[in-house]
C-alpha cells in the first residue's frame, strides 16, 4: 500500500517536518479505506473543506492521506477504528497536526 519511505516520512513528521513529509506520501487514489476515511473525517471534523498546508489538498484530503500512508504496509483494516484504537492513537494525532486541525 505503501512505500519503504513511509517509515522515514512519519519520523520527519515526528520531528516537525509536516511539510516536507506531506510532499512525499503516496497518493491514495481511489482505494476504499481512504475514501471511506474522507467519509468519516468530513463527519467527524469541522472545516474539512478548508485548505490544508498541504497544496491542492483539503483538511479532511490530508488527514486521510496521512492516515492511510501511516498505517503499517499490511494493514487491510478499517482507519477509521485503527485511528481510535490505543495503536492508531498517535498516528491520528499527527494527522490531526499534518491536516493543521487545531485539535
Amino acid at each position: 500500500m505503501k512505500s519503504v519511505l513511509s517509515s522515514t516520512v512519519f519520523l520527519i513528521a515526528l520531528l516537525g517536518g509536516t511539510a516536507y513529509a506531506a510532499t512525499q506520501y503516496n497518493d491514495p487514489g481511489n482505494n476504499p479505506q481512504y475514501k471511506q476515511c474522507i467519509d468519516w473525517a468530513s463527519k467527524r471534523y469541522e472545516g474539512g473543506d478548508d485548505k490544508s498546508p498541504v497544496a491542492g489538498q483539503s483538511k479532511v484530503q490530508a488527514f486521510c492521506t496521512c492516515m492511510w500512508n501511516e498505517t503499517p504496509d499490511d494493514f487491510k483494516g478499517n482507519l477509521i477504528v485503527f485511528s481510535e484504537g490505543e495503536k492508531g492513537a498517535s498516528v491520528n494525532k499527527t494527522c490531526e497536526k499534518h491536516a493543521d486541525w487545531g485539535t
